[in-house]
């Protein structure tokens, strides 16, 4: 494989990966900011981007910080070292903070309020009935719960958690004005954020932060209350694990979630107008910079807008909820061992049900004839029934291994709670390999037939997460393929022992070969195209960010490779750039559902290939973490792959193009059909099931109109 040419890996051909992020959020925002949309649904989006940058914050940003602390200057892909990201970001996310709340303010407060909504942004605002029932709900619900804390020299401040909402004050013994003390309280998140108050007509809400400032003066008793306000810290919430040095990692992982609470603070919001010395005490006690304070003009945390999502009566302001259809090739009577000896079976969720998979793993659990199951867990749901059927399994004595990762980030006390559980019920668990997470997607089923042993696989895209599987876009396959049961094999053993295959068949796993694999196949297309054979590629991704990645793709661009590339987030990729990538497209697609799939096709010289991975194309999926790509060896389910290819690149509804100054801009669909991927699909999956029902229909039961003829 030859090196790739200098000229692609300057520095101007890349763009940054947090501000391309940073415009992923833009482009959530946008949707917040469809007014054709309704209107409950862009408060949803809305609530989306408030949490997307919490998370940037606490990772990305606090990842910058520490590379400062520590003195490092090495610059990125682009060219930009971590100070001048800090400084760039700061700008970006300063005017992205400013229009959420235009949007909110100006937009989303008076459209609920025409449909019938009051949110009241200030108590102030309350009416004397109003006013009276939220006093009366502070008195009963929310003061027994409220610690106020004064600082003075005998109470020193504070510890202020991460993300929790507090409201800070000055106060003065009502016989010394001239005495100011600083006291606060903190919003207790175990009670509701959101307080409905009963009346006749429009239904209105008030926020409990508002609540408890209405009453502060009952919370420091012989004091008064000068001023209060809001605020919320946004901590360093990245751990920091040295594995080789953790005796037991699932120790150390406890060890260190205790701590995220009080990482370094790096952001600070505040009510807008705050008082100057409230502020200037925060400010001073939090060691926090001028510019990692947002003063906000409204609520803060607009994630209590997925909450309002929730709220009932309001059911004619939403999109219709979509039902996942069940997959057509299970819609028998026999069991699921024997519909996957009939072939491989590709699942596309949310349109087609998760619940083949979890049965999947129940039927194993069950089925007499399963001797071992294995599998790796990432992120799994609160209730998981997928691990309560590995419990199973282990209790009726079959072998049971099972990777969960601690390292899983958010994820991590969820799943030390299930990998506890796991092992008291006999499973055999590992947590993850040492410098390594695993994210890959795997469960292997060994069962004992009449001719043999046979290897069942489930592959996929996404996690074992039955309830973000009705959320999240993914893509997944059963298969009782011998390779690829070999191939399993082969993994499992990797992750629980140091044994590592010469060869595999057709698999392809990172860190070890993903990368050159696929840099293996971008090359045979840029060596078609120069040859003047047929040459295209087509990827879909959630980031793409591996700067050898990127210039293999500018490479074939400029060998004459057709590039199509799906990227939800993160794109350091420049498009449409005349000399470096005039043959390179990329397009985001934001929609009700989060789109999660990763699919590679590979023209080939007309002898196509389509691989689906658990990777993105990123240096952490392909050089530190353990990933596996699989082919789609079936030529119907192969089909089926490249449809959900072209669907997504004929979406002008949802989609946003990349411009090549870096901007994305949606799809001009003057005098062009609308096309919805995410619609497109649902609708297919109800008509799959409906063909299905109908080629099922016994001869005897369908009526038959005879057509009388005139004499």
């Amino acid at each position: 494989m030859a090196e790739i040419d200098s000229k692609y890996t300057k520095y101007e051909n890349y763009v940054n990966r947090e501000l391309s992020w940073l415009e992923f959020d833009h482009r959530i925002l946008e949707e917040a900011r469809d007014k054709n949309l309704p209107l409950f649904e862009r408060l949803k989006f809305l609530s989306i981007t408030a949490s997307n940058l919490d998370e940037f914050f606490m990772v990305r940003v606090a990842s910058l910080k520490d590379m400062v602390h520590a003195g490092y200057s090495k610059p990125d892909l682009a060219g930009m070292k971590p100070e001048e990201q800090l400084k760039r970001i700061e700008e970006k996310t300063h005017e992205l903070v400013a229009l959420q709340y235009s949007t909110y303010n100006r937009s989303l407060l008076p459209a609920l309020r025409q449909s019938g909504l009051r949110i009241v942004t200030r108590h102030e605002d309350l009416t004397k009935e109003e006013g009276e029932y939220a006093d009366r709900y502070f008195r009963d619900n929310v003061y027994p719960v409220l610690t106020p804390m004064a600082v003075d020299s005998s109470r020193p401040f504070p510890l202020i958690y991460n993300k929790s909402l507090n409201i800070a004050a000055l106060i003065s013994e009502k016989e010394k004005d001239d005495q100011l003390d600083f006291a606060m309280v903190q919003v207790p998140g175990v009670l509701p954020r959101i307080v409905e108050i009963p009346g006749q007509g429009e239904r209105v809400v008030i926020l409990l932060e508002e609540i408890i400032e209405r009453n502060m003066a009952s919370l420091f008793v012989r004091h008064k209350v000068l001023v209060a306000h809001p605020f919320r810290i946004m901590r360093n919430a990245d751990l920091s694990i040295d594995e080789d040095e953790a005796e037991d990692l699932l120790k150390e992982i406890e060890k260190q979630l205790k701590k995220r609470r009080w990482g370094e603070a790096i952001r600070l919001e505040i009510e807008e107008n705050a008082d100057k010395r409230l502020l200037k005490r925060l400010k001073k006690e939090l060691a926090i910079h001028a510019g990692d304070i947002f003063s906000i003009n409204g609520p803060l945390d607009l994630t209590f807008l997925m909450k309002m999502y929730g709220m009932k009566g309001f059911d004619h302001l939403k999109t219709p909820g979509y039902t996942p259809q069940p997959n057509p090739a299970f819609m028998n009577d026999d069991d699921i061992f024997t519909n996957i000896r009939k072939g491989d079976i590709l699942l596309h969720h949310p349109y087609e049900s998760f619940d083949p998979v979890v049965d999947f793993v129940k039927t194993a659990a069950r089925d007499p004839r399963v001797l071992a199951i294995k599998q790796t867990l990432y992120r799994v749901s609160g209730n998981s029934p997928i691990v309560a059927a590995l419990a199973e399994a282990a209790d009726r004595g079959k072998q049971v291994f099972v990777l969960v990762e601690l390292k899983a980030r958010f994820d991590e006390e969820n799943n030390i709670n299930w990998a506890k559980m796991l092992e008291k019920a006999g499973c055999h668990v590992i947590y993850g390999l040492l410098g390594l997470k695993t994210h890959s997607k795997i469960t292997l089923v060994v069962r004992r037939e009449e001719d043999g042993i046979r290897r069942y696989v489930h592959l996929g895209t996404g996690n074992y997460n039955d309830s973000t599987a009705k959320l999240y876009t993914d893509c997944g396959i059963l298969t009782c393929h011998p390779q690829i049961g070999e191939d399993a094999t082969a993994v499992f053993n990797m992750m629980s022992g140091y044994s590592e295959p010469l060869q595999w068949n057709q698999l392809a796993v990172a860190p070890i070969w993903l990368r050159k694999r696929f840099l293996r196949m971008i090359a045979r297309e840029t060596d078609h195209a120069r040859a003047g054979r047929r040459a295209r590629i087509i990827a879909k991704v959630n980031s793409l960010c591996d700067r050898d990645i990127i210039a293999a793709l500018y490479e074939a661009s400029c060998a004459g490779v057709k590039i199509d590339l799906i990227v939800r987030g993160i794109c350091c990729l420049k498009a449409g750039v005349p000399g470096l990538s005039e043959n390179i497209g990329v397009r985001s697609i934001v929609g009700n559902f989060l789109e999660h799939i990763r699919i590679f096709y590979f023209e080939n010289d007309e002898a196509p290939e389509v691989y689906m991975a658990s990777a993105d194309w990123m240096p952490r999926n392909l050089d530190r973490r353990v990933e596996i790509m699989f082919p789609i060896l079936d030529e119907t389910l192969r089909e089926k792959a490249i449809h959900i290819l072209e669907v997504q690149l004929a979406d002008n509804m949802k989609a946003h193009v990349l411009q090549p100054d870096g901007s994305y801009v949606k799809p001009d669909k003057r005098g062009k059909a609308h096309v919805c991927a995410q619609e497109t699909f649902c609708r297919e999956a109800v008509e799959a099931v409906k063909r299905q029902r109908e080629s099922e229909e016994p001869e005897n039961k369908r009526v038959f109109i005879p057509v009388e003829k005139e004499e």
